[in-house]
């Protein structure tokens, strides 16, 4: 695999993995529709997707350092009459539905829906719509610090659905947190918080087979190049975004996912 296939990939995931347009979709588009890495076997491709998924779960804790210290120290000292102490509290019970699922059905979902392109790029294009439309009737009312117990869990419920490629995590989980009236910024910002555990728990799964490291350790150079280039594009993402949302909705988002279907149902039928 050449290093310019592992910089296109590790931009598309730093990109994908925060803006709301799914880095599962895009991966999988970019390496068997587009062409770009497809040909590596099992165990780079592996290698590889833990990498990138490193990179971004580091973009996450380092932008986000001082929040997430801040979050922990409070949460285990004052709990949740603190509202700093209240926001980690909020984020384990609303990580519980997309774990339960990730471990009960990823691999089905997976299984089932990787080769679908039809089916991927109709879930980009529906669920730019939703995103679009749930921001639009939605009123910028509540911050992180006014959610409650049931929007928290509501939130993490709708992580559920991006295990479908297409649906996207961060996605799904702004398009909720809107519905449910949290700004745009904090609606963002409570999904990058929520995508550190899931991240988190999925890599530490792989990592805690000696097979993996076996394989990162043949594959050194994909790996630290991967994570290099996740991170640093994951990083210009999440401050990207944060700012464009203070002055602009979604309706970017929905254009480029239902353009990009396009393109994929007609490389596909054609």
């Amino acid at each position: 695999m050449g290093i310019l296939e592992i910089v296109i990939l590790g931009i598309v995931q730093g990109i994908a993995e925060f803006l709301p347009i799914s880095s599962s979709a895009h991966l999988i588009i970019f390496r068997d529709v587009f062409g770009i890495g497809n040909g590596i076997n099992e165990n780079v491709a592996l290698c590889l997707d833990i990498a990138l998924h490193l990179g971004t779960l580091l973009a996450i804790g380092i932008y986000f350092f001082k929040d997430f210290i801040t979050m922990i120290a409070k949460g285990f000292t004052k709990g949740i009459k603190d509202k700093d102490g209240k926001v980690l509290w909020f984020l384990v019970i609303a990580t519980i539905p997309a774990a339960i699922a990730g471990v009960l059905f990823e691999d089905v979902i997976e299984n089932a829906i990787r080769t679908n392109y039809i089916l991927i790029a109709c879930a980009l294009a529906f669920m730019g719509i939703i995103i679009y439309l749930a921001d639009k009737v939605s009123k910028q009312t509540n911050s992180i610090e006014q959610m409650n117990w049931k929007q928290a869990f509501l939130i993490g419920c709708s992580q559920v659905f991006a295990l479908i490629p297409g649906f996207s995590r961060s996605g799904t989980t702004i398009a909720a947190a809107r519905t449910l009236k949290l700004n745009r910024e904090d609606a963002a910002k409570f999904s990058f918080y929520l995508s550190a555990p899931v991240v988190l728990g999925a890599v530490t799964l792989h990592l805690l087979k000696s097979e993996t490291w076996t394989i990162i350790g043949a594959n050194t150079n994909i790996f630290i190049v991967g994570i290099l280039v996740a991170f640093i594009a994951g990083l210009l993402c999440i401050e990207f975004l944060l700012k464009y949302l203070k002055k602009h909705d979604f309706k970017i988002f929905m254009w480029y996912r239902i353009i990009l279907a396009i393109i994929v149902i007609a490389m596909t039928i054609f």
